[in-house]
């Protein structure tokens, strides 16, 4: 029970979710084609589709400790693949 002259703190509504701003695209000349197409590349650039794809389905704790693990192990190796290229090894 809390004490009297307490106050909680109002929770934020988002708070720790990982909400990202709006992408916001502007139609110009009525030319909604060129809109759409800006709108995919800004979306795709802010990783919306991949995680809409992850978010269909419940994914375990270990699931995707073992996903991040394989990425960053997947990142590391091509950097390292890029570094000897640039440095023609």
């Amino acid at each position: 029970m809390r004490q009297p002259g307490l106050r909680r703190r109002p929770q934020r509504k988002w708070a720790n979710r990982g909400v990202r701003p709006i992408v916001q695209v502007i139609v110009r000349d009525n030319n909604v084609d060129q809109a759409l197409k800006a709108l995919k590349k800004k979306m795709q650039r802010e990783g919306l589709f991949r995680e809409m794809k992850l978010r269909r389905s419940y994914e375990k704790p270990s699931e995707r400790k073992a996903r991040e693990k394989a990425e960053a192990v997947r990142r590391a190796r091509k950097l390292a693949r890029k570094r000897m290229e640039r440095e023609g090894f």
